[in-house]
């Protein structure tokens, strides 16, 4: 008995130990509330993917900012992937008690649930791997990101980080390549065709979309108007609207005509002297 429970407190002591590495060696993610990721780990997956198989790797990503990105777009996203991004911290519970019921019944191994923090989490610093620790990196990861940053500020790094293609990365490298355009551009019917490609990015192509891809365009331009995704500034700021990059700034509005101050009279010329 007592060889047992001295057994169990080591065993009790590795696992906390573990536990502690993982935790202290989790990336900080408050750098991202100032400035935007270089790369991610899906980026590096994917460029030693081609490497190992003898094939080069052409990576498409532009960045840009949330105001310069389709309020379409935005709308098409949330509903195809997290409708209720701004009602819960990272974790949807109802979306995941709803996944595992699911698994139950159908006996197979628990699929999706992922908000768009997790996939966020899992894009910028993790793998396609399902094994346990990577999932238990992934959740604390999502909570410290929603701890750190803002829900619209989560949502420009998510659109202009996440696979969109073979070697496409964001939504404007995917706009261009797709329909020839800035992601400010999209129309409703674009954004739904590239909100429903991000369930399996390299397989759906928007450019020329399957069955079940134009199906779920469908359904997503049904729900797009339920939506309403954060404006494109704070409040205290001005919300100037989505500006597409390859144009020149606008010049400022033209400014009613102002008045000219009243001018003085004229004295008369004096009378001529006799």
């Amino acid at each position: 008995m007592r060889r047992w429970s001295r057994w169990a407190i080591g065993a009790l002591g590795v696992g906390f130990g573990y536990l502690a590495y993982v935790y202290l060696t989790l990336p900080d993610v408050r750098i991202l509330a100032s400035g935007n990721p270089e790369s991610t780990a899906f980026i590096e997956l994917r460029r030693d993917e081609a490497h190992d198989r003898g094939r080069s790797f052409t990576l498409r990503r532009r960045w840009v900012p949330y105001a310069r990105i389709s309020s379409h777009l935005k709308r098409a996203v949330i509903v195809a992937e997290d409708s209720a991004f701004f009602e819960h911290e990272g974790l949807d519970y109802e979306q995941i008690r709803e996944s595992i019921e699911h698994s139950l019944e159908d006996g197979v191994a628990m699929r999706g649930a992922s908000t768009i923090t997790q996939q966020l989490a899992k894009n910028l610093y993790l793998s396609e791997s399902r094994d346990p620790v990577r999932k238990l990196r992934e959740l604390i990861i999502t909570r410290r990101l929603e701890a750190a940053l803002t829900k619209r500020r989560i949502f420009e790094i998510y659109l202009n980080s996440i696979e969109w293609g073979d070697g496409i990365f964001g939504c404007e490298a995917a706009a261009r390549a797709y329909f020839g355009k800035s992601a400010a551009a999209l129309s409703a019917s674009e954004s739904a065709l590239m909100a429903g490609a991000i369930i399996n990015p390299r397989v759906h192509s928007p450019a020329r979309p399957t069955r079940r891809l134009l199906r779920r365009q469908q359904i997503i331009l049904r729900r797009m108007g339920g939506v309403e995704p954060p404006p494109n500034a704070p409040p205290a700021a001005v919300d100037s609207g989505p500006i597409d990059d390859d144009r020149p700034d606008d010049p400022p509005p033209d400014q009613p005509p102002v008045d000219p101050p009243p001018m003085a009279p004229v004295p008369a010329p004096p009378p001529p002297r006799s």
